[in-house]
């Protein structure tokens, strides 16, 4: 592949991933039963594939202390055994209705793009 086009595509995926990962932090924590810390959170997502956070954890704190600023998630810090304290977070209730409202608005944008894509408009 052209460096050119390698450049452009890790751009691209640079910019989807700002677009998604918020949408993503919310929908695992809304999946978990329990509050989770900040690499758990990084194993669930890169579990489910390179996409969101392309390998950046880094990526992850600021979008999860942004969420908690503006209510979508609460954190508590708590002692570890072994190592430095550890804040864990959850969504709170607010977080899950607009978790919900989010994905509504992710589907239609797939779907549209999809569509566009697949050539049907």
């Amino acid at each position: 592949m052209d460096e050119d086009v390698i450049s452009a595509l890790k751009k691209f995926q640079k910019e989807l991933s700002a677009g998604t990962v918020s949408l993503a932090l919310l929908a695992v924590l809304g999946r978990s039963r329990q509050p989770m810390y900040g690499y758990q959170i990084a194993k669930r997502l890169e579990e489910a594939g390179e996409g969101v956070l392309a390998g950046k954890q880094s990526a992850l704190y600021p979008v999860l202390r942004n969420l908690e600023a503006a209510g979508l998630l609460a954190s508590e810090v708590e002692p570890s055994v072994s190592g430095p304290p550890r804040r864990y977070y959850r969504i709170t209730k607010p977080g899950r209705e607009v978790l919900r409202e989010w994905i509504a608005a992710w589907h239609a944008t797939r779907d549209s793009v999809d569509r566009i894509l697949e050539g049907e408009l």
